[in-house]
């Protein structure tokens, strides 16, 4: 490990990440390691860490390669690894700006959950080309405490539970995972959105993001949340020929969200890069013991 290890801290609807760039992939990230670099207290802190590697590097990208140079290696804040992550896209997008590796425009990102298209603007935000959505068959149910609702299973490369509530604050501290039921219907666990109405086509959100808990702001949820909250107002774009637009607010901050009729999800957002230095490299190895 080299003494000290580059990176910046940023964050998109204030979803914060530690982003290390590594272009050659020489950085091992133990799980260990990430918790220690998330925890806020004792590390760095953030909900997960952007570790940019170019694809011709990175095992789990190659095959991308030829679409995207960079590979976006996400991991949650307690280490474990993430298909994808929208916010941290977005952020990932703004560090290779702010890098000079790309500029306004459009640019594609590698990911685990497949090649994004991407747009920055002239005007700061960074819209993210999400793919489109699965909804899985089967009834589910949240619980917390002795309510529970019924949910909508939404897949957007990574698992989503959405429940509608009269109040967010139903949801509880969301530091625990909610139950949800039936189990098999998640084996790998899953991201659990609560979500209330604010207006017609405008609603708000809370979430428990698996290996995260709760977090400021989820991109992939955001959008799990509109193709949800589209179905549930009769609204399907592949039917009506029409895109459907929804505002999602999170506690940090506000994302909209586009269906088109192909299928196609844009989520559009700011992305901020706060600050950068390095690692210590004793701190690091001191951490893990």
């Amino acid at each position: 490990m080299s003494t000290r290890i580059a990176f910046l801290k940023g964050h998109g609807t204030e979803n914060d990440f530690v982003i290390v760039p590594d272009p050659d992939n020489a950085i091992e990230l133990s799980p260990a390691a990430v918790a220690a670099l998330c925890d806020r207290r004792a590390g760095i802190g953030g909900d997960g860490v952007l570790h940019v590697v170019r694809s011709a590097a990175h095992p789990e990208a190659r095959r991308m390669a030829d679409e995207a140079e960079w590979f976006m290696d996400y991991r949650n804040s307690d280490g474990s690894i993430a298909e994808m992550c929208g916010n941290g896209v977005r952020v990932f997008a703004r560090y290779l700006q702010h890098a000079g590796h790309a500029a306004e425009g459009d640019l594609a990102i590698a990911t685990r959950g497949g090649v994004k298209s991407v747009h920055i603007a002239k005007d700061g935000d960074v819209t993210v080309g999400m793919g489109s959505a699965r909804l899985p068959e089967g009834d589910v149910t949240v619980r917390v405490g002795e309510r529970s609702w019924p949910a909508r299973n939404v897949n957007m490369g990574n698992p989503h539970a959405i429940a509608f509530v009269a109040d967010l604050a139903h949801a509880g501290d969301l530091c625990d995972p909610p139950p949800v039921s039936p189990e098999s219907a998640y084996p790998e666990g899953v991201n659990v959105e609560f979500v209330v109405d604010r207006g017609p086509r405008h609603v708000a959100m809370r979430v428990h993001e698996r290996g995260s808990g709760e977090t400021r702001s989820c991109g992939t949820g955001a959008c799990a949340v509109a193709v949800a909250t589209a179905r549930r107002d009769g609204a399907d774009p592949a039917v009506t020929g029409t895109p459907a637009t929804y505002t999602v607010d999170v506690p940090g901050g506000r994302l909209v969200i586009t269906e088109r009729p192909d299928g196609q999800i844009e989520m559009t957002g700011p992305a901020v890069i706060v600050a950068e230095g390095e690692i210590d490299g004793e701190w690091l190895e001191n951490a893990l013991r």
